[in-house]
């Protein structure tokens, strides 16, 4: 195959590289636009250049002509974005214009091919490698994309210090949303002795025209469907607002039979694997798509997909497609100018709204693009009855004013015009200090006094901030020295160092998960004859990874609720009740082991302060509950957000086959890691699958591989290991319901094999004859009280679970049937029970 790179010119000066460029470009047919042609010869001319335009212009193809350019001056080049899906997709692409064997990445968690000329990575490892490296490192060339994230408040100082500390780098700044940049563009200037070009253009190749609308919105939706102004996405600015949009929408009539039989065609055989997914099927095939980041991956890729060939009328979604995404869309619906931002509900910036709205009307599918903003719903209802009083002055003097809702903080068709006509507010510096950089810059040849004091006095910080920073670093440069992590030196060592560290760092300290090493002490605290010896290896991993705030929200709310529910059958009055509440939380095994632990490992490796331990259970929970995932995700109530959950499982599969070593990996742990492994392949494959395609890029097109992914799911039977886990744990979950006595969820799971509740409380009344209690402990879930009969010419097993009852008698049980084929259809466990009773 003939990449981009085989087109390099023999004399790479300016002129050629250009023409090159630009021919390629021409044979496939594009046609440069102005503001890309200017770019391009300032890149090619070693400039440093900020482009600034809007969505849809081609930024993309300026960033291949960078890259382009590097190559031909033998030059490294790295590509950062803010999101490791953009880092994804930006590889796979690169990798067809450049070939495999030149593009590598980097993400923090995956690494491929990092010794190559073209490097795709998050801007945190961009920012890492600047801190530990400098001046020193090989790195020629940096493109930034999406470089308004440089204003993000906990994400920003990545975006920041590669400019500070890469001064032999050309740099490209992107963004359709940048603002005034003036002072970008001499700090660029100054620090790398090249000359900086802003390049910018107001004018879209596709123009956009704005409407202010007063009427309902099904009404203004049914106007703009008739005017042939679809795909519409409607933006929200919660989740559950986009949903539940997307249901009430279901009443209009989107699509002809045609259109509808197109959507199923494309659909095919699509596994929709959840209650939100059976749900996101009926919304589809009515033309209808939902678009958040709670989403599972492959849902939110086959909306996409619809979308792309032009089949959905609708998507109902928030603002998170702003950024990156690719989907044609011709008219940005908002249904409301404010949004709560974490603290309190304001009004939109005008970063926000344009690189909202720059997603209408896009290059190659549209002429234009509209961009519609719904008054408040209030206003709509008062002027519809206004209306409905007509010119007489007496009935409109009746009319009852609906009031705006209570914290509606007040917008209208001015505040549309002032968004429209304001530019992007100017970039604010988001520095900051901690261990990790101080450990960086120190590890790096040099005085790192010197680089340190060029790094807090020469950033982009106001200097207030910048003298906050300098005394917070002097008290980290403290406790390293207290802790025994860095000495002083009597004289500079043979590489211009001061201060040394008295500990190695591991070559990609700070890309991985930060409290890896924590877990790695914290495991020899655990009893290996412990019952509960793999769980507890669970919690130590769970206790490092990021919170999922979602569940544990969830998680403390169920908790809450039960025990209210207790409290108020044992009589206890309100005031207690409420006080007792303030104690419940989510569940934190191995807490005060965990805390105590962590102290004394900070004491001695004081960076760890920079990354909080949080002890929690998600993963612990759904397996001791023996639920599958959708019996987690309806237990806590998290459908609109079931993606969230999936990524979290998936980082925690991740971290224990990554952080935990061979040597401690009990045959419980390995049940556990295959079982959540399965589970999560299971319900979307790519987040794995994704580490294989990334090991073996040129075998597969990354969209193919996505496709095959979700239409074609490895059997759950091929894992015979973990396929055993979730036998175990279906019939496991039957024992923990007869335990709790709850006969009706039984029944809700057999109902269809004729063992309703009814059945089940029958069935059980003859155990509780002779036994007061049932064991749900390890013991109770263990291999031995589980016997597996296979029986291959029928592709079923003959299952028993034995009861764990006071006496040991172990007479009682369990027995059913798994229907192997069935299994792999639905990817679980088919179980249908047989028997309950006596031995």
């Amino acid at each position: 195959m003939v990449t981009l790179i085989d087109r390099l010119p023999a004399d790479s000066d300016p002129d050629a590289l250009f023409d090159a460029f630009s021919s390629w470009a021409e044979e496939r047919g594009i046609t440069l636009y102005p503001a890309q042609e200017e770019a391009l010869i300032e890149v090619v001319s070693g400039a440093n250049v900020i482009l600034s335009t809007p969505t849809g212009s081609g930024k993309s193809l300026v960033a291949a002509g960078a890259h382009f350019a590097a190559l031909a001056a033998d030059q490294v080049t790295f590509y950062t974005a803010p999101i490791k899906a953009l880092v994804s997709e930006k590889f796979f692409e690169l990798c067809k214009l450049f070939g495999t064997e030149n593009v590598g990445m980097l993400t923090g968690d995956a690494s491929v091919n990092a010794d190559a000329p073209v490097i795709c990575c998050t801007a945190e490892v961009l920012a890492s490698i600047a801190l530990r490296d400098g001046a020193r490192a090989d790195i020629g060339q940096v493109v930034m994309d999406e470089f308004h994230f440089y204003a993000e408040p906990d994400r920003g100082w990545a975006w920041q210090v590669p400019l500070l500390e890469l001064p032999q780098a050309q740099f490209l700044l992107m963004s359709a949303t940048l603002g005034d940049v003036s002072r970008f563009e001499q700090d660029l200037t100054r620090r790398t002795g090249r000359p900086t070009a802003v390049v910018r253009s107001a004018t879209r190749p596709v123009p956009l025209s704005y409407e202010y609308r007063s009427t309902p919105l099904t009404e203004t939706l049914t106007e703009l469907l008739h005017a042939d102004q679809a795909p519409v996405y409607i933006v929200h600015f919660t989740q559950a607002q986009a949903v539940e949009r997307a249901q009430a929408l279901m009443s209009i009539n989107m699509c002809s039979k045609q259109e509808k039989a197109a959507i199923a065609e494309l659909i095919g055989d699509f596994r929709f694997t959840t209650r939100f997914g059976h749900n996101l099927s009926r919304y589809v095939r009515h033309g209808i798509g939902v678009h958040h980041a709670g989403m599972l991956p492959k849902y939110r890729r086959l909306v996409e997909k619809l979308a792309q060939h032009g089949l959905l009328k609708v998507i109902c979604g928030t603002d998170t497609l702003g950024v990156g995404v690719n989907v044609p869309i011709r008219t940005v619906l908002f249904t409301a100018l404010t949004k709560y931002d974490g603290s309190r509900v304001r009004v939109l910036r005008a970063r926000e709204f344009h690189q909202i709205a720059g997603r209408a009307g896009r290059a190659g599918f549209d002429t234009a693009g509209l961009v519609v903003a719904q008054a408040p719903e209030h206003v709509i209802e008062n002027e519809k009855a206004l209306a409905k009083a007509g010119d007489d002055p007496k009935k409109r003097r009746k009319v009852v004013r609906k009031k705006a809702p209570e914290g509606f903080v007040n917008w209208g068709e001015p505040t549309f015009n002032k968004l429209i006509e304001a530019d992007p507010e100017p970039l604010t510096s988001r520095f900051r200090v901690t261990h990790a950089m101080l450990l960086s810059v120190i590890a790096r040849p040099g005085n790192p006094f010197e680089a340190m004091r060029s790094l807090l006095e020469d950033n982009h910080e106001p200097r207030r901030q910048q003298l906050r920073h300098i005394r917070r670093a002097i008290a980290i440069h403290r406790s390293l020295l207290d802790g025994g992590v860095v000495e002083q030196l009597p004289e500079p060592d043979a590489q211009g160092r001061t201060v040394r560290l008295t500990v190695d760092l591991q070559d990609d300290f700070a890309l991985h998960q930060p409290l890896s090493t924590f877990a790695l002490a914290a495991f020899e605290l655990l009893d290996p004859a412990s019952p509960s010896y793999a769980l507890d290896m669970v919690s130590v991993i769970e206790s490092t990874l990021d919170d999922p705030r979602q569940i544990l929200a969830a998680q403390q709310n169920k908790a809450r609720g039960e025990a209210i529910a207790r409290m108020k059958a044992d009589g206890i009055e309100y005031e207690e009740r409420m006080e007792r509440l303030m104690d419940i939380t989510h569940p934190q095994p191995l807490a005060d082991l965990l805390f105590h632990a962590y102290g004394v490992y900070r004491r001695s490796h004081p960076w760890v302060g920079d990354h909080p331990l949080s002890p929690k259970s998600v993963v612990r929970d759904m397996y001791e509950r023996a639920m599958t995932f959708s019996e987690f995700v309806s237990h806590y109530e998290l459908a609109r957000t079931e993606g969230m959950v999936l990524r979290y499982l998936a980082g925690a599969y991740k971290a224990l086959e990554h952080t935990v070593p061979e040597d401690l990996k009990s045959e419980d742990l390995q049940d556990i890691a295959a079982w959540l492994g399965e589970l999560v392949r299971q319900v979307d494959s790519s987040l794995l699958d994704e580490w294989e395609q990334l090991a073996n890029p040129a075998e597969e097109d990354a969209g193919q591989a996505q496709e095959r992914a979700d239409h074609q799911v490895k059997p759950v039977t091929a894992n015979a290991r973990a396929f055993r886990v979730l036998v175990r744990n279906a019939l496991f979950r039957r024992v923990e319901l007869a335990a709790l006595g709850r006969t009706e969820e039984l029944g809700e799971l057999d109902g269809e094999s004729g063992w309703d509740a009814d059945a089940w409380a029958e069935a059980l009344d003859g155990y509780w004859a002779e036994y007061d209690e049932l064991g749900t402990g390890p013991d109770a879930r263990g291999p031995k009280l589980l016997h597996i009969e296979e029986v291959p010419e029928d592709r079923l097993w003959r299952v028993r679970q034995t009861f764990a009852d006071p006496r040991g008698d172990h007479d009682w049980g369990i027995a059913g049937e798994v229907d192997l084929t069935a299994s792999d259809a639905e990817g679980r466990a088919v179980l249908r029970i047989t028997d309950v009773g006596p031995v």
